[in-house]
């Protein structure tokens, strides 16, 4: 039984491997529907379904190891957000005291701000919820970060954003490499009899990780230098004129259109400006993609389940934008009075079309990634590795096979 189910789950080739800008449309889909509640039912549902998608989908690369940090990173979100509620109170006012603290009397100037006093459980939920809709804000990010191979998603990109887009790539996967050479240096300590905890061992550790950020520094600049990292184009100067303006125009335009649907007033003029701004900045990218002389080898393509990917996490943010407008109450439930949060059932609903990716996306292959040894290429880029034929080069001397290899 195990055997049909795993042969019936879409194995990723080269040819059928989901795009990477759709792992990401689907996680800023949930993102945005995380930013448009504040129960935290819905929130703690958005997160699990996140999660589950990653657990299902991702690859043992580096970069698939981020979403727990961020995770803990949205853990340690919560629990700042909760302490600050405690020392610095709330704006809610609430009946049910928790405990009291001596509060610390400030000067006229800091009026309206105070340091200790009354914690009441209505402001401790208030600041839950908060913590929450931020906490999984940075979790979707994670799961893209997870998901989404950096090196394909920057063979994606127009060839305007080619320099940005590196410079981005480099950041994004500076920080998994990094947490993939301190756990291996621990396992190495820890092998050798060595403590792996405390600020001795930390220090210990941190120059050999040093040490390998700066190899790999180097040996990225000097495949950049290989391939002639920077090349350009002659173009007029009114194309490049025209190119930025409408490139900057079509950016502030999309920052301006995304701010309006994500805030809770404003949407009536976010979608015109929004369109406005993608057809600038379109406009923009191609204009200025006339200036990139690179080639692409094997280009991604955008199928079918790419489609169904990026649909699902549209769809979640567009029904939850929708449900906030006919049942506001079901997605930011008050805090006073205190009451148990209830989970919408049409919202939950919505938020569960997020799952689709882990049945349509195809599981990706790691025979690639344990070929370049778990820490150099991917496995996208391990495919393209040339590999040793058994035939000898012209002109070299056949080799005398050894014991081992004369067949018996």
């Amino acid at each position: 039984m195990t055997r049909k189910i795993l042969r019936r789950s879409p194995v990723a080739d080269r040819s059928s491997a989901l795009h990477a800008g759709a792992w990401w449309l689907w996680a800023l889909g949930l993102a945005t529907a995380a930013s448009r509640t504040t129960n935290p039912l819905l929130l703690a549902l958005l997160t699990g379904v996140a999660g589950y998608v990653v657990a299902a989908r991702r690859t043992d690369a580096p970069w698939a190891r981020s979403y727990g940090a961020f995770f803990k990173l949205g853990l340690a979100v919560i629990v700042i957000r909760l302490v600050f509620a405690v020392i610095l109170g709330s704006p809610i006012p609430g009946t049910h005291t928790v405990l009291t603290l001596p509060e610390i009397p400030l000067p006229e100037w800091a009026r309206g701000v105070r340091i200790g006093g009354r914690v009441t459980a209505e402001g401790l939920l208030f600041a839950l919820a908060d913590g929450m809709k931020l906490a999984t804000l940075l979790i979707c990010v994670g799961a893209a970060n997870a998901l989404a191979n950096p090196a394909r998603l920057l063979k994606s990109l127009p060839g305007a954003l080619y320099e940005a887009g590196v410079a981005v790539v480099v950041a994004m996967t500076f920080a998994p490499n990094l947490v993939a050479d301190v756990q291996r240096l621990r396992a190495a300590r820890r092998l050798r009899g060595r403590p792996d905890r405390g600020l001795k061992a930390l220090l210990q550790v941190g120059l050999p990780v040093l040490e390998g950020a700066l190899e790999r520094s180097v040996a990225l600049a000097a495949a950049m230098d290989a391939r002639g990292y920077g090349r350009t184009a002659q173009v007029p100067p009114a194309v490049r004129r025209t190119t930025s303006a409408l490139t900057l125009g079509g950016l502030l335009g999309v920052c301006a259109g995304t701010y309006g649907l994500l805030a809770d007033t404003g949407a009536g003029y976010g979608a015109p400006v929004l369109i406005a701004g993608l057809a600038a900045a379109l406009a923009g990218l191609w204009l200025g993609g006339r200036r990139s002389v690179r080639t692409r080898y094997r280009p991604d393509r955008w199928g079918a389940r790419a489609w169904l990917v990026s649909a699902s996490g549209t769809a979640v943010a567009a029904l939850m934008i929708w449900a906030g407008d006919y049942a506001p109450t079901a997605l930011h439930p008050p805090a006073v009075p205190l009451a148990a949060p209830e989970l919408p059932v049409w919202p939950a609903v919505s938020v569960l079309l997020g799952l689709l990716p882990a049945f349509v996306a195809p599981v990706a292959s790691r025979e690639g990634h344990r070929r370049s040894g778990g820490g150099g290429l991917p496995a996208a880029a391990a495919e393209d590795e040339p590999r040793s034929l058994p035939f000898p080069k012209p002109g070299a001397s056949p080799r005398t096979p050894t014991p081992e290899e004369t067949p018996k």
